[in-house]
């Protein structure tokens, strides 16, 4: 049976949910206001097709069963799944969710793209079946990378829970059911706290935009790409494993080298990243940064599956 997934806003994470749909043999109806969305989101997916070939289409997979309606109330008839987008500004997520909690089947799953905002208040002017409505956060690009946080409300139940993580899996992602909601879930907040001691070494002349990437490409990244954090120091404590690595290294947790805070985003340190960015770019264009980021996804999701195997059948619990 060809699923129907309903999207509502088509930036960069909307079109990419829809180029994973269409990928995986669904159907999308999308609704957004602008009148350039359709043309901009057919040229996002043509360029996006040629990685989803390589990684491998479904059966029925075609990139002509899109298609754009004048209303949210249109895009969301005969949807299976329903995936909003609009940008990360809780009052109009609310607004934009109670209309798709109004107008859509009682029993259909309603997620929010959003990184930040906890369940509970997306759900807050729905009246119909509010508890339907989660959080269903993927990771850009999402055509490729599998990871979705779903999060729900107190209110709602774990059967919605189970059908919202057996519908992502059609999509072929890897849902991660966060055990509590919490502002900004698991991953963004992980990668928030690098993000901050990067903006921190910029700041304080210790390195280069470019110096710092190479730190992560070079060093934790090859290893987080496998085993994640707490594997990857399970390693580093030799036979004994992590316990070994606590009693040796934890000690240095409480040495003062690192800052929870972020740095105040000054116009010298705007200018110093943003100077920096543009020198890593090198006069590419951000498409074609897109086509190599790409190129090597799909080649390093292959990689992880050979030497992870296990990662197949995680499906649901990652």
């Amino acid at each position: 049976m060809s699923r129907h997934l309903a999207i509502i806003g088509t930036g960069v994470i909307g079109n990419g949910w829809i180029a994973r749909a269409l990928a995986r043999g669904w159907s999308v109806t999308a609704f957004d206001p602008d009148p350039d969305a359709p043309a901009r989101t057919r040229a996002f997916i043509d360029n996006a097709w040629e990685s989803l070939t390589r990684q491998g289409l479904a059966t029925g997979a075609r990139r002509d069963r899109l298609k754009f309606t004048d209303s949210v109330e249109a895009a969301v008839e005969g949807a299976d799944l329903v995936q909003e987008n609009v940008p990360e500004r809780l009052p109009l997520k609310q607004d934009i969710l109670s209309q798709l909690d109004a107008a859509a089947g009682l029993d259909v799953i309603i997620g929010s793209s959003t990184s930040g905002f906890k369940p509970t208040d997306l759900q807050r002017d729905c009246s119909q079946a509010p508890a339907r409505v989660i959080v269903a956060h993927p990771f850009n690009p999402v055509y490729l990378l599998p990871l979705v946080e779903l999060v729900g409300s107190s209110a709602t139940e774990p059967e919605q829970t189970e059908r919202a993580r057996t519908l992502y899996q059609e999509l072929g992602m890897r849902p991660l059911v966060v055990r509590r909601e919490i502002e900004g879930h698991i991953a963004d907040r992980l990668m928030e706290a690098l993000w901050r001691e990067a903006l921190h070494l910029v700041n304080d002349g210790v390195a280069t935009t470019e110096e710092i990437d190479a730190a992560v490409i070079y060093g934790c990244g090859l290893r987080w790409s496998l085993m994640g954090t707490f594997l990857t120091f399970h390693l580093a404590g030799g036979e004994p494993g992590m316990r070994h690595m606590l009693e040796q290294f934890g000690p240095a947790l409480k040495l003062p080298w690192t800052r929870l805070k972020a740095p105040e985003l000054t116009d010298e340190l705007i200018d110093r990243v943003v100077t920096g960015c543009e020198h890593q770019a090198a006069g590419r264009t951000v498409g074609e940064l897109d086509r190599r980021r790409d190129d090597f996804l799909v080649e390093l999701l292959d990689l992880v599956h050979k030497y992870w195997p296990e990662a197949e059948g995680l499906k649901g619990r990652i």
